[in-house]
């Protein structure tokens, strides 16, 4: 995943914005007596979802109010710290692309939910603001001068959202002065930019990789933001994995700090899937679909040879979804090995024994096994130290060619017994490849949500889809903690089921060790 600067979970991860309506007393309040001075305190029950000072109740069948446990958790708005500001009409109503459109913006008072299934005795629990073209506006469009910066790891999709944020501003909002940051965070104090325009950006998307180049760290706040003011920049979209994030919410708190007319707006990108809250990250199809040409022709290759036994290391340093996901569309991978899941080689129930069942039955097997899976063991072999990146990702080893060389010499030398060892590493081919059709159009509207949210006024705020609509999400929620597969949920099950491997631990044994593994994944994202 993604990261592009190391912090400290008391530094960033802020407390969510939460609404909730309830009692007739606490909905009357006005939204305005509940003034936020910034975004560390805005914890708080009542305000309505609209910004007009009406408040939202939930009605019971005799018209009563009730409290439904309805929760919005708000994301920042340029009124909160600027609250003379004033609005203008969208330009979309003059639209002609949108003139068809039934309802051409979303009404203040829709929110997402972020549980689709709900009891109905229970809360309706925790909503977000839904995304989309508003009414009003908070910036002329001849007097927004943009920019868009990438950061952190390659991703397929990256260019999509690129030109898509070009065209969204210039399209539907007329807006002409669109900045490129190049090289990452420090591209914004070395003065590293390029005019973007939609037909510079024009064909990107057929591109892999990121077209206003990418790095790692070198996220200085008040540079930046100095940066920022001096170019006369008043909206700034962010791509980039949970570091990048914190650094976009960092960077909104100082624009906060000086009341600048500045919206901040972040677009979540990881190859592995591991965003929390949101249904998944772009890149992830494509990523899923490209890692089946890799055990393809793994499978080929020990379909064609005696006691063939394949190996496919992808991506995922704390989240198995990727190779998951794989798996479960190829049907040819007899195992899978994923960070959330424990195993072990030697001994009844260990990998050996189920390697060598298979290859009595099938004559070859196709394992496929995620880069951060089975760490512990590597590091006990190799006794490496714990080095980081210029992020503070720790690096981790190479467990495809550990894997290779334990089996094959387990097989050759304790055996006696002939295998053919196929290991195939398609890692940086996966994440560098264009997004493919499905993950073009969900980077379209991740663009635009970004867009209409900026120029709406919202700012310190991410997009993505939640139960598939796309919503406003706080940074600190999709930062907070990372999303790992659950080996106690169906999809891990259907997995088993498909594979047929082992699970490698007893039920009671599994739980805690999936315990422990959870502990640690909060402790490592902290």
């Amino acid at each position: 995943m993604d990261s592009t600067i190391s912090l400290s979970s008391s530094s960033l991860l802020l407390p969510s914005p939460r609404r909730r309506l309830g009692s007739k007393s606490q909905a009357s309040i006005s939204p305005r007596n509940l003034r936020r001075p910034s975004l560390k305190s805005r914890t708080f029950l009542v305000p309505s979802l609209s910004r007009q000072n009406r408040p939202i109740r939930s009605q019971s069948s005799n018209h009563q109010p009730q409290d439904d446990g309805f929760v919005l958790e708000d994301v920042p708005h340029l009124t909160d710290f600027l609250p003379n500001l004033p609005s203008y009409p969208n330009p979309l109503q003059q639209s002609q692309a949108y003139a068809v459109v039934k309802k051409t913006f979303v009404s203040p008072a829709d929110a997402v939910a972020q549980k689709v299934v709900v009891q109905d005795d229970g809360p309706r629990g925790v909503h977000f603001r839904r995304a989309g073209p508003r009414e009003k506006v908070y910036f002329k469009s001849e007097e927004v001068r943009a920019c868009i910066v990438t950061c952190g790891g390659l991703c397929p999709g990256i260019n999509t959202v690129i030109r898509e944020i070009v065209c969204g501003l210039s399209y539907m909002y007329g807006v002409e002065d669109i900045l490129g940051i190049e090289g990452g965070y420090r591209g914004f104090y070395s003065k590293n930019t390029l005019k973007l325009t939609p037909k510079v950006v024009n064909d990107i998307h057929k591109r892999g990789g990121t077209f206003l180049c990418t790095s790692r760290g070198g996220h200085d706040t008040n540079k930046i933001v100095d940066n920022i003011q001096d170019r006369g920049i008043n909206q700034v979209y962010i791509i980039g994995g949970d570091g990048t994030q914190k650094g976009a919410a960092l960077i909104y708190e100082e624009v906060e700090k000086r009341g600048l007319q500045v919206a901040v707006a972040g677009v979540p990108k990881t190859i592995d899937n591991d965003i929390a809250v949101i249904d998944k990250s772009f890149g992830f199809d494509t990523a899923v679909e490209e890692a089946q040409r890799a055990i393809n022709a793994a499978h080929v290759e020990v379909e064609s040879v005696e006691n063939g036994i394949g190996i496919v290391k992808l991506m995922g340093r704390f989240s198995g979804f990727i190779a998951l996901y794989a798996t479960l569309a190829s049907r040819d991978v007899d195992c899978c090995l994923i960070p959330e899941s424990p195993f072990y080689l030697e001994g009844q129930g260990g990998l050996f024994e189920f390697i060598e069942q298979r290859l009595k039955e099938n004559g070859h097997i196709v394992i496929v096994v995620a880069e951060g899976a089975g760490q512990e063991y590597v590091a006990q072999q190799i006794h490496a130290a714990g080095e980081k990146d210029a992020s503070g990702n720790k690096l981790l080893l190479d467990v495809g060619i550990w894997l290779t060389q334990k089996i094959k010499d387990h097989f050759t030398k304790g055996q006696q017994m002939a295998v053919n060892m196929k290991y195939i590493d398609p890692t940086y081919m996966i994440r560098a490849v264009p997004s493919n059709a499905s993950d073009n159009i969900y980077c379209t509207l991740l663009a635009h949500s970004a867009v209409h949210g900026a120029m709406a006024g919202y700012s310190g705020f991410t997009v993505g889809p939640v139960n598939s609509r796309h919503a406003y999400i706080p940074i600190s929620r999709v930062t907070e903690t990372q999303n790992t597969v659950k080996l106690t949920d169906r999809m891990w099950a259907r997995l088993l089921a498909s594979t047929n491997q082992p699970s490698f631990l007893e039920r009671n044994e599994l739980q805690s060790r999936v315990d422990l593994i959870n502990s640690n994944l909060e402790n490592t994202s902290t």
